[in-house]
């Protein structure tokens, strides 16, 4: 078997080139007191448009609240206008769903009258299961707020 020759791994002719060992510094485009007034003046920008942002978000605030404080009155009055109609609703669904029961008087809890026989004739609110006695389930569930009734 002949030998194998092997030969040394050996620099190129003339050597290597020389290494750069030198430190390189950064390419500067800014100097401190130029980045400083920059910083300073996005500052300022900034700030103006917050304190315009907020004296604009301030104005809507006063704007929707002064809405709000013209429009409340007609809403619970509305609300109440609903309250009674349903309760009217529900004596009269009451009226006929009792109409063959013998002795039964529309607007009594057995017998004990809901209204208050005194000089103002107060209303004795019902709950709100009594309120929501003829509709579905699910929308006195989600009047309440809760999650499933079954």
């Amino acid at each position: 078997m002949a030998e194998l020759v092997r030969r040394q791994d050996m620099p190129p002719p003339g050597g290597y080139k020389p290494v750069n060992y030198k430190r390189i510094p950064a390419r500067t485009f800014f100097n401190g007191w130029t980045m400083i007034g920059g910083y300073l003046a996005m500052t300022t920008v900034a700030a103006s448009l917050y304190y315009l942002t907020c004296k604009k978000i301030h104005h809507d605030e006063i704007e929707n609240r002064s809405a709000m404080f013209a429009i409340k009155p007609l809403l619970l009055a509305e609300r109440d206008r609903e309250y009674l109609k349903q309760l009217g609703r529900n004596r009269e669904e009451e009226r006929t769903l009792m109409a063959n029961v013998e002795g039964w008087k529309v607007g009594t809890w057995y017998g004990e009258p809901i209204y208050k026989l005194n000089t103002d004739d107060e209303l004795v609110e019902p709950r709100i299961q009594d309120y929501y006695v003829h509709a579905k389930r699910r929308e006195m569930a989600r009047r309440m707020n809760l999650e499933k009734m079954s």
